[in-house]
């Protein structure tokens, strides 16, 4: 939550808690200095293996997590036309985001050797076992690795926060977006519970512009995935029951999923310009990891190893945590600081950032 050694501190934007940084390091210096350093490290990373495709781990991770997806709608079917079907609704929520996080690291190609074989496994657990296009996610997802935190080229800035009002054409009406600028903190787990269906929107969306053959399989496949899920759920279910279990299905995947990746930037310093610093530095600075054990990682999919998951995308994620070590010596060596939180600890400095810009935005329009 502080400028790391080398970056350039803006003037504050009071609507924000999360300090607005210049990434840019000293003009004398032409080349980021831990750059150099980060090259070593990577050197060392690759030397060791730890780049290499872990096939064993993810054969069973895959066969585990499909088995126990079906095992979850076998469940459904047994329960029956009853109001238990919603306790079976929120296991299957969970069960969306487990394979959301298997979409995850083959969009990261962190499975297989083959881009290919990565795009079709994000096909199936993306486009088919839960409804939400790969082909869109995959380059909004690298473009937030590519520029994290970076207003105007990270497309998960402002996500899960609202920014204040600027009158600029094609924006919120003045007062809606005053009211939800002062009211974000509160507004922030509520809104949660929408984030599925917006990335269901938005990638529709996308298939809808680009009129292609890979975005006609895609939009095949969601449809196909439409069909079915609402014909299992209506045929098991009355329709008052069915809306219910739909809604409260789709409700626990969004909130599992805001919750599990929310934590990972919410609340870090946002960049200004990252034109002049090295990868290292602007991947570290802006990024916090959770700390916990095992059951962390499997919740959070290793997302809670998100320092080192910047700065190695293509790391496959058991070896996330056999990095780290090295990770924390490379940031002391190189002063670039090293956030690390528990998980309750992360959310209450986001809602400190949204309360504070909150705050602000209610004086400002005093």
């Amino acid at each position: 939550m502080t400028t790391a050694p080398g970056l350039t501190a803006l003037r504050s934007d009071p609507a924000s808690a999360a300090p607005r940084l210049a990434v840019a390091v000293d003009p004398a210096t032409a080349v980021d200095p831990a750059m150099a350093s980060y090259r070593s490290l990577a050197q060392q990373v690759r030397a060791m293996g730890l780049l290499d495709r872990r096939p064993g781990y993810y054969r069973l991770k895959i066969t585990l997590t499909i088995l126990a997806f079906f095992a979850g709608w076998a469940l459904f079917a047994v329960v029956g036309d009853s109001w238990a079907s919603l306790a079976v609704a929120a296991l299957l929520g969970l069960m969306f985001t487990q394979l959301g996080f298997i979409g995850h690291d083959a969009g990261h190609n962190q499975i297989f050797g083959a881009r290919r074989r990565n795009q079709l496994l994000g096909l199936i657990v993306g486009n088919a076992l839960i409804g939400l296009s790969f082909g869109w996610w995959v380059p909004k997802h690298n473009a937030h690795h590519a520029h994290p935190n970076e207003i105007g080229r990270d497309p998960d800035v402002g996500e899960g926060s609202v920014p204040p009002p600027s009158g600029a054409p094609g924006e919120m009406p003045g007062l809606l977006a005053s009211w939800l600028a002062r009211w974000q903190a509160p507004l922030f787990f509520p809104l949660m519970l929408l984030r599925s269906s917006g990335m269901h929107v938005l990638g529709i969306q996308r298939l809808a512009r680009r009129r292609d053959r890979a975005s006609a399989v895609e939009a095949v496949l969601i449809v196909l995935h439409a069909a079915l899920y609402l014909t299992v759920v209506l045929w098991v279910l009355s329709p008052l029951r069915a809306l219910a279990f739909i809604a409260v299905q789709q409700g626990v995947f969004s909130l599992y999923l805001g919750v599990s990746f929310a934590p990972n930037h919410k609340g870090m310093p946002i960049v200004e310009s990252a034109a002049a610093a090295g990868f290292a530095r602007r991947q570290v600075t802006t990024a916090r990891n959770i700390s916990g054990g095992p059951l962390t990682t499997f919740m959070l999919g290793g997302l809670n190893y998100q320092i080192e998951h910047h700065l190695f995308p293509s790391m496959p994620r058991p070896n996330l945590r056999r990095v780290q070590a090295l990770v924390r010596d490379f940031c002391a060596a190189t002063d670039l600081g090293y956030s690390e939180e528990s998980f309750a600890g992360s959310f209450r400095q986001i809602t400190r950032h949204l309360s504070d810009a909150g705050a602000a935005s209610s004086r400002r329009s005093a």
